[in-house]
């Protein structure tokens, strides 16, 4: 369920129609970590959310429990009678269990749908197998949304999500030259591994539960010669000079690649003209922070 988009939406939607029908607590199964950072950690895909993030989204779809099974290499061995058995009936005692088409399970991914079928039949739970969704010609994947994001394209990432793509965090201090030559930012810190391509977003940014436009960029500040990787931004109408507390950034749109310019005076006249093409992007679509 990592990214729960509109893929994993249309299975939980399914959840809570039987669940409501048939009086049933509506539950999700899932892992942490992902299967490939135990089985293949060189080739593993960066993950969308933390896994505290992935269970608030599944909640906030009013689902009333989740059973995270920690993977590793013992449960990697596992087969998939005694993981349906294990799992989906010993410790959630299922009747309805809803998967997508390509749902894989057990040892070296030897269980499918129709395998969980047969041993719903004899194990005493109803499979019942979701079709994928389709946006814009590409069926919703957390791989195309990685894919999308790597490429800048966070209005696709948007699209398939459902929900602009949130990076939240820590706001840490950063090295004052922003605000000195340039504009003044707030700078992410953030567990999570995936960051959009390095360019400049117009985002929404929350800040004690209250929502700003904004320009943000990510990347190395090429004009400063940095070599580490920041996510700035600079709130919209907001004049508080925050070295600390929670930030949480929606990427709606990217405005342009990163660049390195001459110097401070040629990336600030840069920066200005970003911000007013942020302004101009939520004033048009009339979408984001108000």
């Amino acid at each position: 369920f990592d990214g729960v988009h509109l893929g994993h939406q249309k299975i939980l939607n399914g959840v809570l129609h039987h669940a409501h029908a048939d009086s049933f607590m509506p539950a999700v199964l899932t892992f942490y970590p992902h299967p490939a950072h135990v089985l293949r950690p060189g080739q593993a895909p960066p993950l969308l959310m933390t896994i505290e993030r992935r269970l608030a989204a599944i909640e906030s779809l009013e689902i009333d429990a989740a059973l995270v099974a920690r993977f590793d290499a013992e449960l990697a061995k596992v087969g998939p009678e005694e993981f349906a058995r294990r799992f989906l009936v010993e410790a959630m005692n299922a009747r309805v269990v809803l998967v997508g088409a390509n749902f894989r399970f057990g040892h070296r991914q030897s269980g499918d749908a129709t395998v969980l079928t047969k041993l719903g039949d004899s194990l005493g739970f109803r499979v019942e197998i979701v079709r994928p969704v389709v946006e814009g010609g590409v069926v919703v994947s957390s791989t195309a949304i990685r894919q999308a994001l790597q490429g800048g394209r966070v209005e696709e990432a948007r699209h398939m999500l459902g929900v602009p793509y949130t990076l939240e965090g820590e706001i840490r201090p950063g090295t004052g030259q922003g605000r000195k030559l340039v504009v003044p930012t707030l700078n992410l810190s953030t567990e999570q591994e995936l960051l959009p391509a390095y360019g400049v977003y117009a985002t929404e940014a929350l800040v004690n539960g209250k929502a700003y436009k904004a320009a943000t960029n990510i990347g190395v500040r090429p004009t400063f010669n940095g070599s580490r990787v920041s996510v700035e931004s600079h709130l919209l109408d907001f004049s508080e000079n925050l070295t600390q507390g929670r930030l949480e950034l929606r990427f709606w749109w990217r405005l342009r690649e990163e660049r390195k310019f001459s110097g401070p005076a040629e990336l600030r006249e840069q920066v200005l003209n970003d911000i007013e093409q942020a302004r101009e992007y939520f004033r048009e679509s009339k979408l984001g922070a108000r």
